[in-house]
């Protein structure tokens, strides 16, 4: 094991100059090795440059249950992404960690020659998991194709329908800020999901400096694009900027591309993922061969329609799983996919029977903390993802949710293997290095503007295995300064013994 590093705790106890603040007591004495690293975590915790924000802390021994420290652990506090750690416990726990979702590919119609005389359903309960990642997108889109050669199908004399009606329609979060609406983090959630739901943005710089850029937006985005950008001197700084107008679907990119720079990537959420995914499919039928005479549409746009055709089975060509939850949950925890978090906690309302909703689903995951002695005044739930400003969680309820996780065998493997791993990869891929807790410490990291949020575990000298949570909210200061804080206390975590 690396050596500690003393001088990035004596870093922090030199602008120490105030008084601890006291930490919780214990009935008895307690052992001096537990004195020693309150007062070490005190110091970190009191640092004068965090002043004007505030921490909640909890750590709490998983081998003996015993509080080492805690700070403000009764306190709300803006969790970020550390509230998927919530919606994965409701999910684990109702769901099941073999859990997966369903997709289908129904015709409604007869078929003979070789055409679809009717339309092409697809039908889902809001897999997340068609898109580039993996390639998953592509070889469900083959299987779909091969299906339809199986049944003989070479066109389609009808639309292809995105039937998205197991969700409601309410795509974005409570709370979600409307300036973040552009970026995919903050994409439309909904039963029907293509590519994350959010489009490919290229920008080329144009034929000479002062010329307007080239930009092309992926096909079914719904969004209008206006191009203000402009072509830069050879060598200039990339300054390219795009923004989701708040009056109408209209994406406005901005800014500047050196003349010299080739083609850059950006990714947009889109406006309505159902249309996004049937136009998505629509064009791989198309690349492969197999003709549509109809518009792709949303269920929504043409329903009169549909019930107003004969009443009969529609004939399923084709049906996908998704990977289990196991699976799906390592992107959730380790990438912080807040779409993925959105779509379950929607899955998780639908499992209480109806339909797929937020508030269902945040019924769901107060049903399974109230079972676990989570005091129901200790958290607000407003979305999935942690995007949402709305949301509050104490320290001391994200211990208790750890805690529960890891002495239940059921979940104790599978939820260990979704965090991320310190040095090593995911959120926590370049923390952490070359300390005690590197390859160590298991943690789900947050963020949102003046928000920081860590909560895992992490192993002493002594192999005992800590459960901690540590928030910060409303600092004044550089948001890498507050992560390094949280990362020296881990790192003091890590070097703890009771020796």
């Amino acid at each position: 094991m690396p050596a500690f590093r003393p001088l990035l705790l004596a870093a922090l106890l030199a602008l120490s100059a105030c008084a601890f603040r006291q930490t919780s007591a214990s009935p008895s004495a307690p052992h001096p090795a537990i004195l020693a690293i309150r007062s070490d975590l005190a110091r970190v915790f009191d640092a004068p440059l965090m002043q004007r924000g505030v921490w909640a802390v909890d750590i709490v021994s998983m081998d003996t249950g015993e509080h080492l420290y805690s700070l403000n652990a009764g306190r709300w506090m803006i969790p970020a992404s550390n509230m998927k750690i919530l919606t994965l416990a409701g999910a684990a726990e109702t769901l099941g960690w073999d859990f997966r979702f369903r997709t289908s590919l129904e015709a409604r119609g007869s078929i003979a020659g070789g055409v679809l005389q009717g339309d092409l359903i697809v039908r889902s309960n809001g897999d997340p998991t068609i898109s580039g990642r993996n390639d998953r997108a592509s070889q469900v889109f083959q299987e779909w194709i091969a299906a339809l050669d199986a049944a003989g199908v070479t066109a389609i004399e009808g639309r292809i329908v995105g039937d998205d009606q197991l969700f409601d329609e309410d795509r974005l979060g409570a709370g979600w800020a409307w300036d973040d609406l552009q970026y995919r983090y903050a994409a439309p959630v909904g039963a029907l999901e293509f590519n994350e739901n959010s489009a490919s943005l290229e920008v080329l710089p144009g034929s000479s400096q002062g010329a307007p850029v080239a930009v092309s937006l992926a096909p079914g985005s719904g969004l209008t694009l206006v191009n203000r950008a402009i072509t830069g001197p050879p060598g200039s700084e990339d300054i390219i900027e795009y923004r989701r107008l708040s009056d109408g679907p209209v994406l406005e990119v901005m800014g500047s591309v050196p003349a010299d720079a080739g083609l850059t990537r950006y990714f947009v959420a889109v406006v309505n993922p159902t249309v996004y995914f049937v136009r998505s499919l629509k064009d791989a039928l198309a690349a492969a061969g197999v003709t549509v005479s109809g518009e792709a549409v949303d269920f929504d746009d043409v329903a009169a329609g549909l019930q107003a055709l004969p009443p009969g089975p529609a004939r399923v060509l084709a049906s996908t799983e998704s990977p289990p939850l196991r699976e799906m949950a390592i992107v959730l925890m380790k990438v912080s996919q807040n779409l993925y978090a959105e779509t379950l906690l929607k899955a998780l309302g639908a499992s209480r029977g109806g339909l797929g909703t937020t508030a269902g689903g945040r019924r769901a995951v107060r049903s399974v903390l109230s079972g676990w002695a989570v005091p129901e005044d200790a958290y607000a739930i407003s979305d999935g993802s942690g995007l949402s400003r709305y949301n509050y969680v104490t320290a001391a309820s994200l211990t208790t949710i750890l805690e529960r996780l890891y002495r239940d065998p059921r979940h104790r493997e599978a939820f260990l293997a979704t965090l991320p791993v310190a040095g090593k990869d995911g959120t926590l891929a370049s923390r952490l290095k070359r300390t005690r807790a590197d390859g160590n410490a298991l943690a789900k990291t947050g963020s949102l503007a003046n928000v920081r949020a860590l909560s895992g575990f992490v192993r002493t000298r002594d192999e005992e295995v800590l459960a901690f949570s540590i928030l910060a909210n409303d600092y004044a200061i550089p948001a890498a300064t507050v992560e390094y804080i949280a990362d020296v206390a881990v790192e003091t975590l890590a070097n703890f013994t009771r020796q």
